[in-house]
């Protein structure tokens, strides 16, 4: 893989893993290119890397690359030129009684238990619950710039999003909610919320992650529009074709 001339990123190792199962694509095996060593990997180079695609998920930094298949695309928000839809806004303001509180990466017991509630009800099939050090390593762990946001209602905790601060943006490590609030749109409200907190800390990018066309549970992220793309190494508008 090609790096830019940064010599924090020319000092790292990449490594693909093995194969395993594909989780969003049925029958696929992916496997991921793993940037090492992680205590080289703090605020600055991180910053680097997600332009090329790379997310974290606990102290590991990685993306796809899988021999055969190209179907994770990291898409991400322009912060100024975003709008939107009517169904958008009327999500926000549905939810303008949550209160919101940036805190530092921290365990706390009723962030994990709507956690294990929330990966029970959206994640259904798992082996078996998650653990509090499979949690803590998903989601407490970090080398680079993370915080957590809480949002609560009337003192009751709703929504937790974990992310991560880049010269360039915000990017969206995980979020999980209050699923028994059948006529809620938590997801669609951080989202907006999240763009809102890159407004006022001035930076140009919301990041999302990675969009697969296959994968209903990537499907929301297509809602949120204009919006770009890294492909063929370069981010680039895109539009998709389902918006509504």
């Amino acid at each position: 893989m090609t790096l830019p001339g940064d010599p924090p990123l020319q000092k790292l190792q990449f490594y693909a893993t093995t194969s395993y199962a594909c989780g969003y694509i049925e029958g696929r095996q992916a496997q991921s290119l793993i940037a090492a060593p992680h205590h080289l990997i703090n605020a600055d180079t991180y910053s680097g890397l997600i332009q090329l695609g790379f997310r974290r998920s606990g102290k590991f930094t990685y993306r796809p690359h899988c021999e055969k298949c190209n179907a994770c695309i990291p898409v991400r928000l322009p912060v100024t030129d975003f709008q939107a839809s009517r169904s958008q806004q009327r999500a926000f303001k549905r939810h303008q009684e949550l209160t919101a509180k940036i805190i530092p990466l921290e365990f706390h017991e009723d962030h994990y238990q709507l956690y294990v509630a929330y990966q029970a009800a959206r994640h259904q099939g798992a082996d078996a619950q998650e653990t509090t050090e499979q949690y803590r390593n998903f989601l407490v762990q970090s080398n680079v710039d993370s915080k957590m946001v809480e949002f609560r209602q009337n003192g009751v905790l709703k929504i937790v999003s974990v992310v991560d601060i880049v010269h360039d943006g915000i990017s969206a490590v995980y979020t999980f909610y209050d699923t028994t609030d059948h006529a809620s749109s938590y997801g669609t409200y951080n989202i907006l919320w999240q763009l809102e907190w890159c407004r006022s800390l001035q930076l140009p990018h919301l990041y999302l992650g990675y969009w697969i066309k296959e994968s209903r549970k990537m499907a929301y992220k297509q809602n949120f529009l204009p919006q770009q793309a890294l492909i063929d190494g370069e981010w680039q508008a895109i539009n998709h074709l389902h918006h509504k």
